[in-house]
C-alpha cells in the first residue's frame, strides 16, 4: 500500500510542476470553492472530504459517502453575480462511489453599450454572461486506508455572442491512518486552454486592398488568445479530537499551489456539539501577504470565516445537514454561503 501511495503522490507532484503558468488564467469562476462548511472552515477542507462538496476539494472523499446524497449549495458572490453548485453522489457497492455535479456563475442582463451610445434606452439590446461546469465524479478504495478519485468536468465560458469551451480532470487521494489523522492530496482543472470563440469574431477581409476589383469580402475569423485553466495542488491534512462523549473537535489545515498566485495556508476548526450542532472558524489565503513581499494594498480580500451547522434525522426519512457560511472579502464587503444536504 505504501508503495502504491508513493507511486500516486510522485504521478500528482509530477502534473502540478509541469504546468507553470504564472500568469492570467482562463475560468476563473473554478477557484471558487463550493459548500457552507467548507468555506465555513476557511476552505481547508482536501482531508475532511467527507460529503458531497468534496467532488471539488478531493474527488477521493466521495468513497466515504454511503448512502446516496446530494446537496446544493448558494451564494450571493461578488459583484451581483449568483453561484451554485449542485452535487449527487451514488454509492456502488465494491465498485467504488459515482458522482455528479454542476456547477453555475450567473448574472442578470446587462444593457449593450458603445462609443456611439453610452447610455442606452431601456428599450437597447441586452446581454448575459454566465459560466458552468459539469462533472462525474469515480472513487474507488484501493485499501482499507487508501483511495483515489478522478473527476471529469466539461467547462463554458459565454458573454454575448461569444463562449469556450473545454474539457479538465480532478484526481485525488485520499489517506486515513490508524489514529484517525485524514492526509488528502488534489490536483484541479488539468487540461487544456481557453479561447473564446464566436459570431464576433467573424469579418470581412480584403487581402489586398491595392488590387482594384478584386473581393474585398472574403470571409475571416480573428483569433482570440487562449488561456491556461487555473490549475491548483492542494496538500491537505486534519484530525478530529473528542472532547470528551457528546463533543467533538475538528481541525483541519490544507498548503495551495496554484499557477497563478503565490503559495498560501488555509486553516479551519469545527466544534461537534451531540453531533447535532456545529461552529465553524477558519483564515484562507495565511501567509498569502509574505509571498507577495509584504507589498501595502496586495494582500488577499478574504478575512475570516465563520459558519454553523445543523444535522437533524427526520423520523424514518433521510438526513437533513443545514449549513450557513460567513467570510470577510474586505473592500468587495462579505460573502455569504448556504448548503442543503440530504442523505437517503
Amino acid at each position: 500500500m505504501i508503495n502504491r501511495f508513493k507511486l500516486l503522490s510522485t504521478f500528482l507532484l509530477s502534473i502540478i510542476f509541469a504546468q507553470n503558468n504564472i500568469a492570467t488564467t482562463s475560468a476563473a469562476f473554478l477557484e471558487i470553492g463550493p459548500g457552507a462548511r467548507s468555506l465555513g472552515m476557511g476552505s481547508a477542507y482536501t482531508a475532511v472530504a467527507d460529503d458531497p462538496s468534496t467532488m471539488y476539494w478531493n474527488p477521493a472523499g466521495i468513497v466515504n459517502i454511503s448512502k446516496p446524497e446530494v446537496q446544493t449549495f448558494y451564494s450571493p458572490w461578488l459583484v451581483e453575480t449568483q453561484f451554485y453548485y449542485n452535487t449527487a453522489v451514488v454509492p456502488l457497492g465494491a465498485y467504488g462511489n459515482l458522482g455528479l455535479s454542476f456547477t453555475a456563475l450567473t448574472m442578470d442582463e446587462m444593457m449593450v453599450r458603445t462609443v456611439k451610445d453610452p447610455e442606452p434606452s431601456d428599450y437597447a439590446q441586452k446581454f448575459n454572461a454566465g459560466n458552468i461546469a459539469m462533472g462525474v465524479a469515480f472513487a474507488k478504495k484501493l485499501t482499507d486506508r487508501f483511495s483515489f478519485g478522478i473527476k471529469t468536468k466539461f467547462i463554458q465560458e459565454s458573454i454575448w455572442q461569444m463562449s469556450a469551451q473545454g474539457l479538465a480532470v480532478d484526481i485525488g487521494t485520499l489517506y486515513i491512518s490508524k489514529n484517525n489523522l485524514r492526509i488528502g492530496m488534489s490536483i484541479s482543472n488539468y487540461g487544456g486552454k481557453l479561447g473564446m470563440e464566436g459570431v464576433n469574431t467573424l469579418v470581412d477581409i480584403d487581402v489586398d486592398e491595392n488590387i482594384y476589383g478584386n473581393n474585398d469580402r472574403i470571409d475571416g475569423n480573428l483569433g482570440t488568445a487562449k488561456w491556461p485553466l487555473p490549475l491548483i495542488f492542494r496538500f491537505g491534512l486534519s484530525q478530529t479530537y473528542n472532547i470528551n462523549e457528546k463533543m467533538k473537535c475538528l481541525i483541519a489545515v490544507d498548503a495551495i499551489h496554484p499557477n497563478n498566485n503565490p503559495e498560501y495556508l488555509n486553516l479551519g476548526l469545527e466544534y461537534n456539539a451531540l453531533d447535532m450542532f456545529f461552529l465553524r472558524v477558519g483564515q484562507s489565503h495565511t501567509f498569502y501577504e509574505l509571498a507577495l513581499n509584504d507589498a501595502e494594498g496586495s494582500g488577499p480580500e478574504q478575512g475570516l470565516s465563520f459558519g454553523a451547522g445543523i444535522k437533524y434525522k427526520i423520523p424514518r426519512g433521510p438526513m437533513l445537514n443545514i449549513d450557513y457560511a460567513f467570510t470577510d472579502f474586505g473592500v468587495f464587503k462579505n460573502i455569504e454561503g448556504y448548503s442543503l444536504s440530504i442523505r437517503f
